[in-house]
């Protein structure tokens, strides 16, 4: 369990479009076996330590013909930024995708002494 101190808590919420391979004929597309696509996202102001991320698929595009395999992941979750992970595998055909996040975590209050 992450505890916050509950006088300075943030939240921050984003979308971001991962790839739109169908327009160009892209990996996600038109290319078979593991793939992966991965996004730096950076908080419009930094917390005070590293939030707690919550990422799911708030669009996707995908080929009826084939299996949808997707995995969306977050890594790398730092006070200013994480990176979201996209990954297919074998034949799915993903023509776009965008996910949604969410960060929740203790900002830096008026009250905070900094030595």
């Amino acid at each position: 369990m992450k505890r916050i101190d509950t006088k300075a808590i943030g939240i921050q919420q984003g979308s971001r479009v991962l790839f739109s391979d169908f327009v160009n004929d892209g990996p996600m597309w038109s290319g078979h076996g593991e793939r992966e696509c991965r996004a730096i996202i950076e908080f419009s102001e930094a917390f005070r330590d590293p939030p707690m991320v919550h990422v799911s698929i708030g669009m996707w595009d995908t080929d009826h013909f084939h299996n949808s395999r997707i995995e969306v992941k977050t890594t790398d979750i730092t006070a200013a930024s994480f990176c979201v992970v996209f990954r297919t595998w074998d034949d799915s055909k993903v023509a776009r995708l965008r996910v949604d996040w969410l960060a929740i975590g203790q900002t830096v209050c008026d009250d905070d002494w900094l030595v």
